[in-house]
């Protein structure tokens, strides 16, 4: 078991292992799970004391209908100010739990216990929290860092492959950012590797270092949406039947892209290595005038202008604006790329 730790003034534990202990609290507990893990959260829920309720993963979840019944469902509850929420699933959960605590009673304490490789190395870490609008993905939210993040490792053997598999995108993105070689080899992993652990958390570490800079997203952090600019476009255009993980390893292999048109390194084999190993299915084939008309609306955007993640190198990215022209020319290099995975 590997214990990290998030410094002042957020500070809180990241605990990554297998047989993680339950947390000892004194405040009145909710645990909100996805019901594919009921088997982790009814025990945590027993040893709490806690009340539950389960919601059904997925960014269906992150909406405002259900963001408004779990509120009221506490409210009529009558959980108090010194309560925690406990959130028990995949990176949507953690997103809507950790929204949901940040506005319950103008803020209360939560926890979570991520149960995908997305959730443990991404979405749990951070205290981004947040549901979705028609016109976007995770345009409305809070900034709200949990007390403490338990990733217990026995949970990821329930998983799908392919949805183990695409959790490890947002590790291998923390490896073109920080030139970890380590991370750039997510195909030597299973569920029961031995060295998973060891991987997870020093993926968790490179993003609690950058979160420690900046918690609110002001500059280094914005690195991390590495990708995410076009993903969340091939997302919502799509109608979410591409998957997060998928979207984003689309969506890097593009700015790599664009990154090439502007002189940088080359670091497209590393991305196309990545797709070779995912197998993945894009399942559109929208035009960028389709996929900019939600790019225009992401969350990203600073003033008239949307601010890309380029990867200059392994190792070394930067945030700025691109000229129209090279992000058409990118995006059609990146067609002629993806077309075998087109469908």
């Amino acid at each position: 078991m590997i214990k990290l730790h998030v410094a002042p003034p957020h500070d809180h534990s990241v605990v990554i292992g297998r047989s993680v202990p339950f947390p000892a609290t004194n405040s009145p507990v909710a645990v909100i799970y996805d019901p594919k893990v009921a088997y982790l959260a009814e025990p945590l829920a027993e040893s709490a004391g806690a009340e539950s309720a389960a919601v059904t993963a997925g960014e269906q979840a992150k909406s405002f209908g259900v963001f408004e019944g779990i509120l009221r469902k506490m409210a009529l509850s009558g959980l108090p100010r010194d309560a925690e929420l406990w959130a028990v699933g995949g990176g949507t959960i953690t997103d809507l739990v950790g929204f949901v605590a940040a506005t319950y009673l103008r803020g209360i304490a939560w926890r979570a216990w991520p149960t995908t490789t997305l959730a443990m190395v991404d979405a749990a870490i951070g205290g981004k929290t947040g549901i979705n609008l028609p016109e976007g993905k995770n345009l409305v939210g809070a900034f709200h860092p949990p007390r403490g993040v338990y990733a217990e490792l026995e949970s990821l053997a329930t998983l799908p492959r392919e949805r183990f598999r695409e959790g490890l995108v947002e590790a291998f993105k923390h490896g073109i950012l920080s030139g970890d070689a380590v991370l750039l080899q997510p195909w030597r992993l299973s569920p029961d590797s031995a060295e998973l652990e060891e991987y997870l958390a020093r993926a968790a570490q490179t993003k609690i270092a950058v979160v420690e800079k900046d918690m609110r997203e002001s500059g280094e952090r914005a690195k991390l949406n590495l990708g995410h600019t076009l993903a969340h476009a091939l997302e919502i255009s799509s109608g979410h039947r591409l998957s997060h993980g998928q979207a984003v390893a689309f969506g890097m292999l593009y700015s790599a892209l664009v990154a090439v048109r502007l002189g940088y390194q080359d670091i497209t084999p590393h991305l196309e290595e990545l797709l070779s190993w995912l197998e993945p299915h894009l399942p559109l084939q929208a035009s960028w005038e389709d996929l900019y008309s939600y790019i225009n609306r992401d969350k990203k955007k600073r003033g008239q202008e949307i601010h890309w993640v380029i990867p200059v190198s392994l190792g070394e990215a930067k945030v700025s604006t691109v000229q129209d022209q090279v992000l058409r020319e990118a995006f059609s290099d990146w067609r002629k790329a993806v077309e075998r995975y087109a469908g």
